[in-house]
C-alpha cells in the first residue's frame, strides 16, 4: 500500500450473522471523529431508516461494532456507513434523522463512504 499519510474514507465489512444484536466493520477510516451508522437498506442500495450507531475516533479503527436497536433478520440488507460529528446541538451525542443535516454522512467527492453488507 501507498505510503498515504491520509488515507481515504472507508468502510470494510462481509456478510456476517447479527442474531446477537451487534454488526460490525472490520476496518473503518474517518477523517474525523464522527459515527459509524447502521442503516436498512435493499436492492436499490438507498440508505434507509437507522438501525444502530457507534462513536468513531479520527483516523483507522479496526472491528468497529454497533449494537442494533431494532431486530434484523437473517438476508435483511445493511449499510454501514460513516458520518460526521457537524451541525449538531451537542457533540458526542448522535442527532441524525434521515434526511437531517444534523451529523449528517460524509461525502467525499461527493460520493457516501459505506459498505453493504447481508445479514447471515
Amino acid at each position: 500500500m501507498a505510503a498515504d499519510h491520509m488515507m481515504s474514507p472507508m468502510v470494510e465489512a462481509m456478510d456476517q450473522d447479527v442474531s446477537n444484536g451487534i454488526v460490525s466493520a472490520s476496518k473503518v477510516m474517518a477523517p474525523s471523529n464522527g459515527w459509524m451508522v447502521v442503516h436498512r437498506t435493499d436492492a436499490e442500495m438507498k440508505p434507509g431508516p437507522v438501525v444502530g450507531y457507534a462513536p468513531l475516533r479520527e483516523g483507522e479503527t479496526d472491528d468497529v461494532a454497533v449494537i442494533l436497536q431494532e431486530p434484523v433478520m437473517s438476508g435483511d440488507m445493511l449499510m454501514l456507513m460513516v458520518h460526521a460529528e457537524d451541525g449538531g446541538m451537542k457533540t458526542g451525542v448522535f442527532e441524525y434523522t434521515l434526511g437531517a443535516k444534523e451529523d449528517g454522512p460524509i461525502k467525499p467527492d461527493g460520493k457516501l463512504v459505506m459498505a453493504t453488507i447481508t445479514a447471515k
